[in-house]
């Protein structure tokens, strides 16, 4: 990115010797890590040049009354990029990870919680005092047009992709109801719009807030319902309450609240978020074909079937709706907690490297082309590295054997981690130049060796020989 190389040397003086794109899993927005020997920057290429100054306008006035939010430091002419203070790696997201994965967060994850609600109050108070709403992109309210958006990106992006039968009419219904019940909260506070662990930074113990370009005015019980129920999040209702109290009573600090009445509200803004959410989820993985919003989907539905088994009397045929959505075949059937399947493959370089299904990006591609081929010579030409002759040859040669030994080491380490963060695909390849003997001895021995090992399933393809083989979990 030579603009964003520009800006670097107009702040630093130095040309970055490294620029490195980071991971944006849901925006259209990205994002840079500019490095020099003494400074590291982060670059960003925005798509709208309205969104850009509203986040750098926000970011320039939280930073400037003390609120934590990275530092913006210059913006190209043409205005679609800009360099802000890099505030390291570690989200939110992250660093409760353990608890997510078991249900039972450390003290310390609830400490980062509790901090991270507090800030959260001061952001929508003291973040709207003295701010300009009128630089808010796409626009400064939430009001009966945002809600509208929302709940027919629900109803376009994700309801009627189920097949689910249903009268638009008496919906619409309903949607009027909810909307009018959401309108009467509002409050001269920044809505902060996608508020949740994903988009909060750890740094030097506090936390950091990003990604806020499409706050708004609004009121405060949106970020509060897109905060304590993220899908992916898992909080226990005992945590919910916690947090809620903390945050509550940092937020009483800054204005009148009436907790009975806040909740009383807050369920109707759950409610939607929820809706919302699926809507994002239902466009970013059917319509984009994002990976990580369709495996977000059973979160969200697991969350959705906790709301309905409250009262909700005032959208009832919303409610029949979602119901029958919440427990289709495809929702019902779909396990949160998935099981790691790892692909091997054997494959020809001159026939290219094989295309990842799952979505994921892959994982190992290990190149046997080094190795002392058996193929050039004529006894072995029509066998492959499944035949013992090949095999007895490349084991008494040795370096198929010492590839193969770095190469568990390698996987079995991806493997562990894979099996301990709940991750549901691994792709393992050997490649060489006809596909035939080494790289088919290798995947085949590496196929057998992860299945013995860790016990998970393992779909192993020799794709130029068409053959298949799955090794089944036992659990």
């Amino acid at each position: 990115m030579n603009e964003l190389a520009i800006l670097f040397q107009q702040l630093t003086n130095e040309k970055p010797l490294s620029i490195e794109e980071l991971s944006a899993s849901g925006s259209n927005r990205t994002y840079f890590r500019l490095k020099s020997e003494n400074s590291s920057i982060i670059g960003v290429k925005g798509t709208s040049v309205e969104e850009n100054r509203a986040f750098i306008e926000m970011a320039k006035h939280f930073h400037k009354i003390g609120l934590p939010v990275p530092q913006f430091f210059m913006q190209s002419s043409d205005g679609l990029y800009y360099i802000q203070e890099d505030l390291g790696d570690e989200l939110l997201f992250n660093y409760i990870a353990d608890g997510r994965k078991t249900g039972v967060f450390h003290e310390n994850e609830k400490e980062m919680l509790r901090k991270t609600m507090r800030k959260l109050a001061e952001f929508q108070v003291l973040g709207a005092q003295g701010f300009d709403f009128s630089v808010c992109y796409p626009q400064a309210d939430f009001n009966e047009r945002s809600i509208a958006w929302d709940l027919n990106y629900f109803k376009y992006c994700f309801l009627k992709t189920t097949g689910l039968d249903f009268l638009e009419a008496r919906l619409e219904d309903d949607f009027k109801k909810l909307t009018a019940v959401l309108l009467q909260t509002n409050t001269n506070t920044f809505l902060y719009q996608d508020f949740q662990s994903r988009n909060v930074m750890i740094k030097e113990g506090e936390p950091f807030f990003i990604d806020f370009q499409g706050g708004r005015r609004g009121p405060v019980y949106y970020d509060v319902a897109s905060f304590l129920w993220q899908a992916r999040a898992k909080y226990r209702d005992e945590l919910r309450e916690e947090l809620l109290d903390v945050y509550l009573d940092a937020l009483g600090k800054l204005m009148p609240v009436d907790k009975k009445d806040f909740c009383k509200h807050l369920q109707h803004f759950v409610l939607f978020r929820t809706l919302q959410v699926l809507g994002a989820y239902g466009f970013r993985g059917y319509f984009e074909k994002k990976p990580h919003f369709l495996q977000s989907i059973p979160f969200a539905m697991e969350n959705l079937r906790e709301i309905l088994k409250n009262d909700i009397p005032e959208y009832p045929y919303l409610v029949k709706i979602l119901r029958e959505m919440a427990y289709l075949k495809q929702f019902s059937e779909v396990s949160m907690h998935k099981p790691l399947v790892v692909k091997v493959y054997s494959f020809a370089y001159k026939r290219g490297i094989p295309n990842d299904d799952s979505g994921n990006g892959g994982g190992f591609v290990f190149d046997c082309r080094a190795v002392n081929n058996p193929g050039k010579y004529e006894r072995y030409e029509n066998l492959t590295g499944l035949d013992e002759t090949v095999i007895e040859f490349l084991e008494k040669d040795g370096e198929i054997t010492k590839l193969l030994k770095s190469a568990i080491k390698m996987v079995d380490a991806s493997v562990a981690r894979y099996k301990d963060r709940g991750f549901t695909n691994l792709m393992v390849c050997f490649g060489c130049t006809g596909g035939r003997h080494r790289s088919v001895y290798s995947a085949q021995k590496m196929a057998e060796h992860i299945h013995k090992k860790f016990g998970v399933e393992v779909h192993l393809v020799h794709r130029e020989q068409n053959i298949e083989a799955e090794f089944k979990s036992p659990l």
